[in-house]
């Protein structure tokens, strides 16, 4: 009896891991990765394998200790498939404790793990430096006496994480180093990161606002979330136009493209910026869309540099 309720406790665990934003992060570590091959790094199989290793568990430890932060503002019925939460600490408040010490076991791991990548490799100690700050940003985004949510910082946190310590560790594990490419596609990164944070506040305002979380959002309203998305995926369009045409012979990359496969996040973030619902239920479903657009574009985007590789 004992063991089988240990092994519900652990399936019901399992939603926490948010298994659909780990799927993104993949996705957005083999497009760093692919990217560094493609400006001139080598290819090695198991150190790319090693360095997402790094990453797993630090982008584990976030979506177990946001659950356990947040466990007073979630409340039941708020939870969409991009926020609010994975829903099942407000379901079983009893696994909280074992949320936390998951969350706190998993970034220690992430920084051996960096550590005997640092030493495989022979890379520099600021390799170290940007995996730990990668664990504490996404440690003190929910969690006090930081707790970066609440001081109007939470955006900076996301958008640093989604648009550049994903990628960029995928960049830095292959190259070892950043450099004027990697900024070429950091930047839109970036944009992206952006947008995905105007989006992932938009459905929990009022949920926000009741816990005195200070996100832009809740301080400015839903109608800021959807401009500041159109406009973050508009840009990413635009840039890769303006690249193409001012770089078009340096890299062995057509700008075009990426600029033709980024219409689909451009535009649905354009119609969620003319369309702006206020109803809660359709909000959702165009937050959805363009939630599901961003690691879809980069999916598309990693084939084509596959392709490109392959030539």
């Amino acid at each position: 009896m004992i063991a089988n309720r240990k092994s519900v406790s652990l399936l019901t665990l399992i939603p926490l891991m948010r298994p659909h934003f780990i799927i993104a992060g993949v996705i957005l570590y083999i497009f760093g990765v692919l990217y560094a091959v493609l400006t001139g790094a080598g290819f090695s199989f198991p150190r790319a394998l090693l360095g997402y290793l790094v990453l797993l568990p630090a982008h584990l430890s976030v979506h177990f200790s946001n659950d356990y932060f947040d466990v007073d503002v979630d409340h039941p019925g708020s939870t969409t498939l991009f926020t609010g939460g994975s829903g099942v600490l407000v379901k079983y408040p009893e696994l909280r404790p074992i949320a936390r010490i998951i969350a706190l076991g998993l970034m220690p791991l992430s920084l051996l793990l960096g550590l005997i990548f640092m030493f495989i490799y022979n890379y520099s100690p600021w390799f170290m430096l940007f995996v730990l700050a990668g664990n504490l940003i996404g440690w003190f985004y929910s969690a006090p006496p930081v707790r970066l949510v609440s001081r109007g910082l939470g955006e900076l946190a996301l958008t640093s994480t989604v648009g550049f310590l994903i990628p960029g560790m995928g960049y830095l594990a292959t190259k070892g180093s950043f450099d004027t490419a990697s900024l070429l596609f950091l930047l839109p990164s970036i944009f992206f990161g952006l947008m995905f944070t105007f989006n992932v506040e938009i459905p929990d305002i009022e949920d926000d606002r009741r816990g005195n979380k200070r996100t832009w959002v809740s301080l400015k309203g839903s109608d800021f979330g959807f401009i500041g998305a159109g406009v973050m995926a508009a840009l990413v369009s635009l840039y890769f136009l303006v690249v193409y045409w001012q770089r078009a012979t340096v890299f062995p990359l057509d700008f075009r493209i990426p600029a033709l496969i980024s219409l689909l996040p451009t535009s649905i973030g354009l119609y969620g910026l003319f369309r702006r619902p206020e109803e809660r239920k359709a909000a959702i479903k165009i937050v959805n869309s363009m939630l599901t657009s961003i690691p879809l574009f980069f999916l598309i985007l990693d084939i084509y540099l596959v392709y490109l590789l392959r030539q």
